[in-house]
């Protein structure tokens, strides 16, 4: 939570809403988050990583709407992994065991003190932004006579009923182009599934809450 003299966090953050796996922006633009897997492509030999790279230019060139690619990088706590450590030690009978556990936790330690250890996410933004046409009323709606009288309820019943079927609309113009995407993905030969609810979630806490996530170590597992 951010002081009162800057507001409310929520004001700084331009989501809506998150539902059916889809990003509701303010202005009303929809996003997609995609999870990429990654390729060993330094392992590769040269005439593979020639036809990767060629591959990659194809499925970019095929797209006629922009995407947003996003690598996000975050430290990974592992003192739960270390206490596990302990537990098992506890566990142990042997003696000899129990010093080799000992020293592995201390090497462990050391490590991560001198060399972060990161987790990184490969991810595809979608975005689709639909096209809003103005409305241009009828004369007979401005003369009270002619115009059909309508109660506030049954008046935000109609714009909520208009509202989700612009959205089952746009959405699916969302869904054509994500398909798309990861169709090409899965050419270039790298897995691709769309986060839901839940993961889109937790992907933004996590971006708006590093050091919490730090903390906590709560990754995202992409649900296949």
């Amino acid at each position: 939570m951010i002081g009162n003299e800057f507001g409310n966090v929520q004001d700084l953050v331009d989501i809506e809403d998150i539902r059916e796996g889809t990003v509701i922006m303010r202005g009303g633009s929809l996003r997609q988050v995609i999870m990429v897997g990654g390729a060993n492509f330094s392992l590769k030999s040269s005439e593979e990583q020639d036809l990767l790279t060629r591959s990659y230019q194809d499925f970019l060139n095929g797209l006629n709407f922009p995407i947003q690619i996003v690598v996000h990088s975050r430290k990974i706590n592992i003192e739960n992994y270390v206490a596990r450590l302990d537990e098992r030690k506890d566990k142990e009978i042997s003696g000899l065991l129990q010093d080799q556990i000992s020293e592995y936790q201390a090497f462990i330690r050391g490590f991560i003190k001198d060399n972060a250890i990161m987790a990184k996410t490969f991810l595809v933004v979608v975005p689709y932004s639909p096209i809003v046409a103005p409305v241009n009323k009828s004369i007979l709606d401005k003369i009270p006579f002619f115009g059909k009288k309508t109660t506030p309820g049954e008046a935000a019943a109609n714009d909520k009923k208009q509202t989700e079927a612009d959205f089952s609309e746009n959405l699916l113009q969302l869904q054509q182009r994500v398909n798309q995407v990861t169709q090409g993905l899965f050419t270039i030969g790298l897995d691709a599934t769309p986060l839901n609810d839940e993961q889109l979630t937790e992907l933004f806490y996590n971006f708006y809450n590093p050091e919490t996530t730090e903390k906590e170590s709560a990754p995202i597992h992409a649900k296949k």
